[in-house]
């Protein structure tokens, strides 16, 4: 019989959130790649074992902050009011979330590219060999994974006959090109907006296939 799971220590939770606030403040004037554990730790008041114990690795805490960011629309889209919550038709709650999505992407720019891209050349693993941060896949993240569950079950149940699974990796895998993040950086999410909606009516409205 296993126990059962105990609360997270006070201590732990201040930690955690210590660590979480450091690496925000780093990120203000830091490219995530130039963000180290060492400089964590020192910023947090924490040691460096700390930080591994909490995250894993450097990248596991990047995953962990992006989390943190996407929270709101995590929540948002399991309990809030339509057309991102429960209630709308699948069509409008698609638009709107990947309205969302690219709001998100345009505040996180070059978090998400470190999480997207980055992982295969991690070097600072836990040291136990078992590779759970160094993926580098950005389906390997939970951001991403609820992010393209979302907008394939929202897909496939409006076409099924499409490959839901793979539009939703299209779409998402738009943002993350460089054309369409110097356009963020530039003028911000509206036309990079505008161009992943209307792909995704042109599927929607698409005439099936026999």
């Amino acid at each position: 019989m296993s126990p059962a799971r105990r609360p997270e220590r006070a201590d732990a939770v201040r930690n955690r959130r210590a660590i979480l606030a450091a690496t925000e403040g780093l990120l203000a004037t830091h490219r995530p790649r130039d963000v180290s554990i060492e400089q964590v730790a020192l910023a947090a008041g924490v040691g460096k074992g700390t930080v591994f114990h909490r995250f894993g690795s450097r990248m596991g805490l990047m995953t962990a902050l992006m989390i943190e960011r996407a929270q709101a629309l995590t929540e948002a889209v399991a309990s809030g009011p339509p057309p991102l919550g429960p209630g709308a038709p699948d069509r409008d709650r698609l638009l709107a979330f990947l309205e969302a999505v690219i709001e998100v992407v345009a505040r996180n720019k070059s978090l998400l590219t470190e999480l997207a891209f980055s992982g295969a050349a991690e070097p600072e693993a836990t040291g136990k060999g078992d590779g759970t941060a160094q993926e580098g896949h950005r389906d390997d993240h939970p951001v991403y994974r609820f992010w393209h569950g979302h907008i394939s079950s929202l897909i496939a149940a409006q076409r099924p006959d499409v490959d839901a699974e793979m539009v939703g990796h299209v779409l998402l895998g738009a943002l993350h090109s460089e054309p369409v993040l110097a356009s963020l950086a530039a003028d911000g999410p509206a036309r990079p907006a505008a161009a992943v909606t209307a792909l995704a009516r042109a599927i929607l409205d698409a005439p099936s296939e026999a």
